[in-house]
């Protein structure tokens, strides 16, 4: 209990004084609260095991969150397991709450520990609360390098490699505000961090913008496209508005003409549809054609 320093010491001084639960006594509790709903006897049960939430929330300590906040959502854990449990099988119930309690101080743990959510797969969540574990336990059995170390961690575990690497990464120092000064010794905090992150993606604006002249485009282009004839309109869907793009050999097989004959076609409805577009946006097509 010496970990559990922070906590408050009546918290802990009632956690000591409550006493052990024969197996009988356990049962009992249990079932008069899932058959009656007796809140006496589900404060008994979980007053008994307050030494159980505690000593799994000192487990987590590491992580730099409040241990009195570790040890109520390890409680939260074991009400859970309290309104769950069946009494009537042969099973302790400090074994069957000791799951509810470790999960709940994981998710809060996984929620808390970092402004960026990780932990969202069974897989990763095992990464998280294990990488620091079995990293401790490689680096007592000789200089393994960091290489060699995350290729067995991630076969222990069935992540990929790249996926430790990057849990790896996070664990090693803390979350950094963006609106931190770059450097300590920048006091003035003119220079941020957010500064220097370069965004090639157009502002919401231009975007917009964009948006709207290709809309405009488009429907030039349609409206141009009623100069051509059948045959010129087939060639140029086929040929510029295709994400494929037909070759001149397949149009040429398709027409029934020479594959020379599909170019002249082709060249001649590229023609008339600048002339179109020209003539009827001419200020526009001009300086689109700059």
């Amino acid at each position: 209990m010496g970990q559990l320093a922070d906590v408050q010491p009546n918290m802990i001084r009632a956690a000591r004084a409550a006493p052990y639960l024969e197996r009988d006594d356990e049962k009992s509790l249990a079932k008069r609260w899932r058959d009656n709903r007796d809140d006496q006897a589900l404060h008994k049960l979980a007053h008994a095991h307050m030494r159980l939430v505690m000593a799994i929330a000192s487990r987590f300590r590491f992580y730099g969150l409040p241990v009195a906040d570790l040890i109520q959502e390890g409680h939260v854990g074991l009400l859970e397991a309290a309104a769950r449990f069946e009494p009537d099988r042969e099973v302790r119930f400090s074994t069957y709450a000791t799951w509810w309690i470790r999960a709940s101080i994981q998710d809060y743990v996984l929620r808390n520990w970092s402004i960026v959510r990780g932990g969202t797969s069974s897989n990763q969540k095992a990464l998280f609360f294990n990488l620091r574990r079995l990293r401790a336990r490689l680096s007592r059995h000789g200089d393994v390098s960091a290489s060699v170390a995350f290729g067995q961690i991630a076969l222990a575990l069935g992540v990929s490699r790249s996926d430790v690497e990057m849990m790896n990464a996070r664990l090693s120092g803390p979350d950094v505000s963006l609106n931190a000064p770059l450097t300590e010794s920048d006091s003035t905090g003119d220079d941020e961090r957010m500064d220097f992150l370069i965004d090639d993606k157009p502002l919401p604006d231009e975007a917009v913008g964009g948006e709207m002249d290709a809309n405009r485009r488009v429907s030039w282009l349609r409206e141009a496209m009623n100069v051509l004839n059948e045959r010129e309109l087939k060639i140029v869907r086929e040929r510029k508005l295709s994400d494929d793009g037909a070759t001149l050999e397949s149009l040429a097989a398709k027409l029934g003409v020479s594959k020379e004959r599909v170019r002249q076609l082709e060249s001649r409805a590229m023609d008339k549809l600048r002339k179109a577009l020209l003539d009827r946006h001419p200020d526009e097509f001009a300086a689109l054609q700059a």
